[in-house]
Order: structure tokens, then sequence, then C-alpha cells
């Protein structure tokens, strides 16, 4: 038998306890060597005012163990609560977020009968840092970070995923059509290390006809990685059209812990009825066994996990009449897998793990960084001003703009709105005024705070300032729509 590997485990929340219940009895029926500390987490935990959802000894253990199977919870609205999920990947740099997404025709009802697809999500920046502001009385903001290091990570972990697993192809979703800094920086960095992988075919596309594709022709993608809400959304689109987001399971890997997870909610509208499936959970405890190197247990589980699909035996979600022979609670479920443990699938293709073959990727190298030249070359700043058009604007700016700068340009909800704005523009009480050094030289910081200063003695509301770079010659900034 394996050495035995201690794991947190979390019972959630809704349907949580009750899944968790069955699966932690299909890993002891398999003989999984699982030594188990649990913690409390989620809605009971938020309600005591701790607004993570986490309790200080909860965070303890998880360093402990450094394996975490976790149960949903649910993230009580308002009031502050962050999102338990987000901040157990940023804290503990789980950048990886893996989830497979499988058809199992004819025994599961789907239109997609070849589809065998995973995602593989960036899982600590983009929207999801959670930077977020209330400006002025009409503009909220929520700050995208796209990062060089997160996006080599979590690319390179995509490819090397492929290789470990015989896939044939990466595909990267992004919309650099319209952020052309934020994704246009994941999409330079997919090209650079998917010619590190030539034996793999790579290809990119804009997330929408992306997403769409996938909707209708899944089986056309192989491996698609993505940035953290594409991934998101993405995934429980992929997972659906298999038959059930249900089915699907998680991983959530980083260089020194990992969180393994169904990928569907708490579902409080069913809890304490026995009927949720658990599959989610057993599927993503196959991953964690894998993950801890017990890869027969997991192939042991999974094997019959996907004989009982083939037999018919289904929860409520799945069932369908003329396909399954039995609708069966959650502890029914799990007993039903117990007893088929040792069985493989006649027609579904048999699970087979090799230790080791498909392992996590823990310590992914990144490239030694290149510092380019940067130059400040201006200021964007931002006023909170009810009323008027762009040319009033600036004409109350204007006198205040001295010491080699210059007014560039106005703009209102990213649209210029002078010099030679369109009437037509519907203007709201958020405006951007860029500023920039006279022939496009390099200004100062000390010219920048002096305007800033000016225009706030003139009664400017000024709600944020940005400034304006370039690296190497590049600017790293994007223009107002129309300049």
């Amino acid at each position: 038998m394996s050495d035995v590997t201690k794991v947190t485990i979390a019972r959630g929340d809704g349907i949580g306890p009750e899944i968790m219940d069955a699966t932690l009895e299909i890993l002891e029926a398999a003989g999984a060597a699982l030594e188990y500390e649990e913690i409390q987490i989620g809605e009971s935990v938020y309600r005591r005012g701790i607004l993570n959802g986490m309790e200080p000894a909860a965070w303890d253990s998880l360093r402990r163990t450094r394996v975490f199977l976790k149960a949903p919870i649910t993230t009580p609205q308002g009031g502050g609560y962050k999102s338990l999920n987000v901040t157990i990947r940023g804290a503990l740099g789980l950048y990886a977020n893996i989830r497979p997404c499988v058809s199992y025709h004819p025994f599961v009802n789907t239109k997609h009968p070849q589809m065998d697809v995973v995602i593989v999500r960036e899982n600590e920046e983009d929207l999801y840092a959670g930077i977020e502001y209330r400006q002025t009385q009409d503009v909220t903001q929520a700050v995208k970070l796209i990062s060089r290091p997160g996006s080599e990570k979590i690319i390179r972990y995509a490819f090397e995923y492929a290789r470990a697993n015989h896939r044939r192809k990466v595909t990267a979703f992004v919309k650099d059509n319209i952020m052309k800094i934020s994704d246009g920086l994941f999409h330079r960095v997919f090209d650079e290390i998917a010619a590190e992988y030539p034996e793999i075919e790579h290809e990119t596309m804009i997330i929408d006809i992306g997403a769409a594709r996938l909707a209708d022709t899944p089986e056309q993608f192989d491996v698609i990685v993505t940035l953290n809400l594409y991934g998101d959304i993405i995934s429980d689109i992929a997972a659906q059209i298999t038959g059930s987001v249900g089915l699907a399971g998680s991983s959530n890997i980083g260089d020194q812990c990992a969180m393994f997870e169904a990928i569907h909610g708490s579902a409080p509208n069913i809890a304490g009825k026995g009927i949720a499936n658990p599959s989610g959970l057993i599927l993503a405890s196959v991953m964690m066994l894998v993950h801890v190197g017990q890869a027969e247990a997991a192939e042991r589980i999974h094997n019959a996990w996907l004989r009982m699909i083939e037999d018919g035996i289904h929860t409520v979600d799945i069932f369908k009449r003329g396909i399954s022979k039995a609708r069966v609670g959650t502890r029914d479920f799990a007993a039903n897998l117990i007893d088929r443990l040792g069985e493989r699938p006649v027609t579904l293709t048999p699970a087979s793990y090799e230790v080791g073959a498909k392992a996590t990727f823990a310590g992914i190298q990144l490239k030694t960084r290149n510092d380019a030249k940067k130059r400040l070359v201006g200021c964007d700043i931002f006023i909170d001003h009810t009323g008027g058009d762009g040319g009033a604007m600036a004409a109350r700016v204007l006198p205040l703009v001295q010491d080699g700068l210059k007014l560039s340009v106005i703009s209102n909800r990213g649209q210029k709105v002078w010099p030679d704005g369109a009437p037509e523009t519907f203007c709201i009480d958020h405006w951007r005024l860029r500023v920039m050094g006279e022939g496009n030289a390099e200004v100062s910081q000390n010219a920048i705070a002096a305007l800033i200063v000016r225009m706030a003695d003139a009664g400017f509301d000024i709600v944020q300032t940005a400034r304006l770079y370039t690296f190497d010659g590049a600017p790293g900034f994007s223009l107002a729509q129309g300049q």
C-alpha cells in the first residue's frame, strides 16, 4: 500500500456534506491511503464575521497537508464577503485550474458524443483579483490585471499537460482585438511558449467565436488555455454540454499546494433531499489520488464510476428514460459504485493512470526577464464632473497645463470627446484628461504632480490618475476610441 497521505477536507454548504460523505465512503472502500484533517469553511464561518470564510486554524491545516479536498460552499450575498475559492487560490499560489470535460455517450444524453476537452484556466489574476472602485455617482471600475509571469506559468502548464497526456493541440482564448495590451500580452506569451513545443499544434481564437465553436463543435478542441474570467465561463459551458455540470471535477494546482473540488455550486435548493450527484467531487478525488501518487486507487474508482454510468445507474440530473436503468440518490450512487470496484467499463474508454504519467507540473520555470527601457511620457487624470461637453472641459483645463505638458485628448467612457468630438456622444460624470509631454518628450513626476495640485486648487474632483509609460519606445497605454 502507498504511504498514507494527509489531506485536509471541508464538507462545505448546501449539498456539500452529502456529496463529501459519499466520496469519503468510496475512497475508503477503494483502499486509498489517506488520513483526514477536517476544517470548517463557508457560510457559517462568514456569518461569524470572518469575511474570507475561513478561520486561521484552517489555513494552518492546509499548510500542513498541502492537499485540500473541498466540497462547494455558499458565499453570502453583499456585506463585503470575498469568494473563498478566489482567496484560497491566490493565497496558496494555486495558479492552474484544470477542468476535464468529457462526454459519456451513449449513456449520458448529450448532443456532442465525441467531446473530450480540458480547460486550463489561469487562477490568480485577471478581474478576479477583485480590485474594484466606485469613482463617481454613475461609474464603477474593475481593474483587469494580466502579468507576464502569470501568463507564462499557465500557458507552459497547458503545454506540459498536453505533452504528458498525449494531447494533440492547445488553443488559447483571448480578446486582444479589443484589449490589445492585457489580452495582447497573454497572446504574445502564448506564441513564444508554443514555439518550444513543435510537436503540439497550437492556435489562438477570440473568446466570443471560440466559445461559440466550443458550444457547437467541441470536438475541434483538445486543450484550451485562457484567462481567469473566460476560463470560468467556458468551463461551465463545456461541462454542461457533456450532459451535466454535475459530472465535472477540477484541480487547482500550485508549486506547493493543491485543491480539488467539483466545479458546481452548493445547490441549496436541493440540500438535504439526498438527490445530489456526487460525481464532480468523486472525479475531483480521482484527480487528487493521481496528484499524491495513488494511481491504482484512482484507476479503481474511475473505472467503477464509468462502469456504473454504463449500467445506467444515474442520479436525477442525468436520468433519462430509454437510456438510464435506475434513478438513485446520493447514498445509493456511492453504494453502487463501491459494488463495482475492480470492474472496468465495456464501451467507454477505461481510465488508466501510470504514476507520474498524468502528474501535475509544479515548479514551472519562468524565463529571465529582459527589462525594457521605461520612459514617463504623460498622465491620465480622471475627474468626476457632471454636465458640459469636451470643449467646455478643455477650456477649463488648458490654462492649467504648463511645465512642458500639453492636453492631448479628453474622453468620456473611453470615447474621445475633445478635440473634434462627435456631438452625438453621450457623456456621463466620468472624464479622462490625457496630458503628454510637448513633442512627445519625456516628462517629470514633478510636472505631473504640480498639474494635479493646480487642478485640485481649481476645484476639479480628481478620482484617479494613471502614469503613461513607453517600454523600449512602445506605448504602454491604449488610445481613446476615435483618437
